[in-house]
C-alpha cells in the first residue's frame, strides 16, 4: 500500500512540475508584451511632456498632436483591462494555490512544483 502511495505523489510531482514549467514560457512572453508597452508610455510620456506646445493647447489637441504616446498609452490600458497583470504572474499564483492545498497534506512544493514533505503533527 505504501509503495501505491510512493508511486502516487511521484507522478502527482511530475504532473505538478510539468504544468508549472508549461506556464513559464507564456508568462515569459506576456512580460515581454508588458515590458514593450511600458517603454512606449514612457518614450511617448516624455515626448509628450517636453513638448512645448503640450501647455499651450487643449489635452485633447495636444493628445492628437503626439499620437504615439496616445496609441501606447491606449494600449496599456486595454491590456490591463484584460488581465495581462495575471498572466505575467500566472506560475506563482498557480503556486501559491497548490500550496494551501498542500498545507492540509502536511506537504509543500517549491517554485518549481518539486514537493517537501513535512512532518505530520502529533495527534492526541
Amino acid at each position: 500500500m505504501e509503495q501505491v502511495a510512493c508511486e502516487d505523489l511521484k507522478a502527482f510531482e511530475r504532473r505538478l512540475t510539468e504544468i508549472i514549467a508549461s506556464a513559464h514560457p507564456a508568462a515569459q512572453r506576456w512580460r515581454v508584451v508588458l515590458l514593450l508597452a511600458s517603454i512606449g508610455v514612457a518614450m511617448g510620456a516624455f515626448s509628450w511632456l517636453s513638448d512645448p506646445l503640450t501647455a499651450e493647447v487643449s489635452f485633447w489637441s495636444s493628445l492628437m498632436i503626439h499620437p504615439f504616446f496616445s496609441v501606447s498609452a491606449v494600449t496599456i490600458l486595454v491590456l490591463l483591462l484584460l488581465g495581462i497583470h495575471r498572466r505575467v504572474v500566472a506560475p506563482s499564483i498557480f503556486v501559491s494555490r497548490v500550496r494551501e492545498v498542500l498545507f492540509d497534506f502536511a506537504m509543500d512544493c517549491d517554485e518549481t512544483g518539486k514537493l517537501i514533505l513535512r512532518p505530520r503533527p502529533a495527534t492526541a
